[in-house]
């Protein structure tokens, strides 16, 4: 006969849409975040039986965002995804852990006769603002990020020395564009932080190194990218990038009688090389339930 158990297990409402809108005055300030949340905990009863009487319904989940975002302001969204797990851990018994997602949406005030519109907006690009909270008992970890910040330089970088066999039919360069949509996510030590101020910095240390770096591999870049936020944020245990290399193909103009001087690409957008790694300090403290 087989034997088995129920192992670990969560759920909750997933890309709850909320939109909010601060009114000083004529000022209008607008938060967009889609926020996720998934508890654990007691849970057993209904996955073997049918029994609710323990499951916080995701519906409820959904209703506690859209109180909270009302009873006081969002914030920053860290903040709000800790006020959001605690009020799950600490409201029922049998929830024992929470975790909260947060990606925020970027919009630009539209600028009318070169000044910012009380309440006009322009989306940004697609790159989002994200971060992820988990609440045990009573600890809790703040892993925050980044996603889809699409970068590229036309020089600046190069590939070869790679093993070639038989199916190798890539050439070697010297010269190529590097493009790239960076996903980052960073484990911070303790939770007295300045949100934006960190996030925007950390951001900063990656474009810049994104730019300096000469690369002979975007593996060289991500760690090289990894490295500069480590340095200097000391607020940040450690770093994960996933960086896909957004191909640009020399495009051959010699049927036509042209020389192609790294003027002309070909840019595909699949399939892609996904190159993934860490930066850990090494003093960081362990994980735990961070990831």
């Amino acid at each position: 006969m087989s034997s088995f158990h129920l192992g670990p297990n969560q759920y909750g409402k997933a890309e709850v849409r909320l939109v909010t809108v601060t009114r000083e005055g004529d000022t209008h300030h607008l938060k967009d975040l889609t926020v996720s949340t998934a508890l654990r905990g007691a849970l057993e009863d209904t996955h073997l039986t049918g029994d609710n009487s323990a499951v916080v319904a995701t519906d409820t989940q959904k209703n506690t965002v859209f109180a909270f975002a009302k009873e006081a302001p969002v914030g920053e969204i860290e903040d709000f995804a800790l006020r959001l797990g605690r009020h799950f851990v600490d409201g029922f018994d049998q929830i024992t852990g929470a975790r909260i997602l947060i990606d925020e949406h970027g919009w630009e005030r539209i600028h009318v006769n070169r000044h910012p519109h009380h309440h006009a907006f322009a989306r940004g690009s697609g790159e989002r603002r994200t971060t992820a909270v988990t609440v045990d008992g009573d600890r809790h970890w703040v892993v925050s990020g980044l996603t889809d910040l699409v970068v590229l330089k036309t020089t600046g970088s190069e590939f070869h020395g790679y093993p070639n066999d038989k199916y190798t039919t890539l050439p070697e360069t010297t010269d190529r564009i590097l493009a790239t949509a960076v996903t980052a996510r960073w484990r911070y030590q303790g939770t007295d932080i300045e949100w934006t101020k960190s996030f925007l910095e950390i951001r900063r240390l990656m474009l810049e190194t994104f730019a300096e770096t000469h690369s002979l591999s975007l593996q060289q870049t991500l760690y090289a990218m990894g490295a500069a936020v480590l340095a200097e944020r000391h607020e940040v245990a450690e770093i994960r990038l996933s960086m896909p290399n957004k191909h640009h193909f020399l495009v051959d103009l010699s049927p036509f009688g042209l020389a192609n001087d790294n003027e002309v690409f070909h840019a595909a957008d699949r399939p892609y090389g996904l190159l993934e790694g860490s930066v850990v300090r090494d003093d960081a403290p362990d994980p735990g339930l961070a990831w």
